[in-house]
């Protein structure tokens, strides 16, 4: 008799497959598209060579497939008007965060190396970040005798 086991997937009893020792899903479709949903994740986490692939097929069919997402988004528009109130929503979060680390400072910056990252008009901080070297330079002064050739 084949032992009765929980679902991984929606908790329900199954009878597992002989064929299949280590069955941890039901046959219901969703369990099953859960299954395959959980190891590409996990292999896209994993597995360099898979996630390399994946992305050169992703690349490919974009170049393939140019306008798929402008008439998407045209002939679905209560999917593009959620998604707009979502990032919205992303910004504003991002927005509070990033205002923490945001300052004017109360003296010059004295010399030295910093990090500089770019912010976009809305506030939303990018994540490239460049190294800089700031030097204070002295004011200007009028040239000395020892500084021209020609008064020596």
């Amino acid at each position: 008799m084949r032992p009765a086991r929980l679902c991984a997937a929606c908790g329900h009893l199954f009878l597992a497959r002989p064929q299949v020792p280590k069955q941890r899903f039901c046959s219901a479709a969703a369990c099953q598209r859960e299954r395959r949903r959980r190891w590409q994740k996990q292999h896209l986490r994993a597995d360099t060579d898979y996630r390399d692939n994946q992305a050169r097929a992703r690349t490919r069919w974009a170049h393939g497939h140019p306008g798929y997402w402008c008439s998407y988004r045209t002939s679905h528009p209560a999917y593009a008007e959620r998604n707009r109130l979502l990032q919205q929503i992303r910004n504003d979060r991002r927005r509070a965060i990033a205002k923490v680390y945001a300052s004017a400072p109360k003296t010059p910056l004295p010399s030295g190396t910093y990090v500089l990252q770019r912010a976009s008009e809305d506030g939303i901080a990018k994540m490239d970040v460049w190294r800089v070297q700031i030097v204070m330079l002295p004011p200007p002064r009028a040239p000395s005798r020892a500084d021209c050739k020609e008064m020596m």
